[in-house]
């Protein structure tokens, strides 16, 4: 059995990240148009974020999921983590509030890119400062990331100054599919 499988049947923690993503959940249906979308979307980035760094391992190293999913424990492996799912999360935001909300698809953009390149910093800044790799901040940068993209992406929905960038943006995200996946 993996160290992962024995975590989850054993520990509470668990459970406890179930309660509290959960107890997010219903925050987030009392709120109404843009920011519950948002919200909504942190915590699925999170949880599938979270799933998805096991999900190499519990296929039985399936080709198909490593395009996907990291392989090993390398930091460019790791940006997969917030990539795809908020890529995906983008596509469902974009046929969803496109109407209402005609800069999603620029701003999405912007926050997944942003994304990727702050695990990459903030990785590499502290490490290079203390000198090795703690676990449980490796584990922060990933939620630091995933809140700050969402934050940006919200901000530039409503400001629609990354709209004029579209091109450019949607440029530098297929680049991203091909260097990632």
């Amino acid at each position: 059995m993996t160290r992962f499988m024995s975590t989850l049947l054993n520990g509470s923690l668990f459970l406890s990240f179930c309660v509290f993503f959960f107890n997010i959940y219903i925050l987030v249906m009392c709120m109404k148009g843009l920011k519950q979308y948002i919200i909504t979307g942190i915590v699925l980035v999170s949880v599938l974020g979270t799933f998805l760094h096991f999900a190499y391992d519990l296929s039985g190293n399936n080709f198909f999921v490593a395009l996907f999913t990291p392989v090993n424990e390398s930091i460019w492996e790791h940006t997969k983590l917030i990539f795809f799912p908020m890529l995906l999360y983008s596509l469902y935001l974009n046929k969803k509030l496109k109407a209402e909300y005609p800069c999603i698809s620029s701003a999405m953009l912007f926050g997944s890119l942003l994304g990727v390149l702050l695990i990459i910093v903030l990785f590499y800044t502290y490490s290079g400062i203390i000198g090795y790799h703690v676990a449980f901040v490796d584990i922060a940068i990933f939620y630091i990331s995933v809140i700050a993209s969402f934050y940006v992406a919200y901000k530039l929905t409503l400001s629609c100054k990354a709209q004029d960038f579209v091109v450019v943006l949607q440029a530098l995200n297929i680049l991203m599919i091909c260097l990632v996946g």
